[in-house]
């Protein structure tokens, strides 16, 4: 799958959207992209608001949400490249909406000169290493261009 700039090859049975939000009265709206080993439902906030209540203890939905250009310079997106999650990373205090169970990371980063966030939830935090082994299986395929 291609769009917008991104790129991702998801294996198999995985549920993968890339797309533009549309604006509210004027607003510049930057590609997202939400990925999930689960049926992700139509109506999801950036951060997978209205999907992570729906996964259960193997899930595991990975986020990437782009801002705008200029702040590929700021000091919050200086790390460089895509990252790779590590269990000890994740969190049950690191999800955007805490939720029963659930954990997450995310990162800040910058590449081709465009700023992101990448924000991984898991299903379970007591399952974080076979998780992030399975979220990283997406990962690893994604691209910016």
């Amino acid at each position: 799958m291609k769009a917008h700039g991104l790129s991702v090859v998801p294996p198999p049975a995985w549920d993968v959207r890339v797309y533009r939000r549309q604006p509210d009265d004027g607003e510049c709206t930057y590609p997202i992209m939400h990925a999930a080993n689960f049926p992700l439902p139509q109506r999801r906030g950036d951060f997978g608001s209205g999907a992570v209540e729906f996964m259960h203890t193997a899930h595991v939905l990975v986020v990437l949400f782009e801002y705008e250009r200029a702040a590929a310079h700021d000091a919050l997106f200086a790390r460089r490249g895509l990252p790779t999650p590590y269990h000890d990373d994740f969190s049950p205090f690191a999800l955007q909406r805490t939720l029963r169970g659930q954990s997450g990371v995310q990162y800040f980063f910058n590449d081709h000169g465009r700023a992101f966030c990448l924000y991984v939830v898991l299903g379970s935090h007591a399952r974080r290493r076979r998780l992030v082994s399975v979220a990283n299986e997406l990962i690893a395929t994604l691209a910016i261009h």
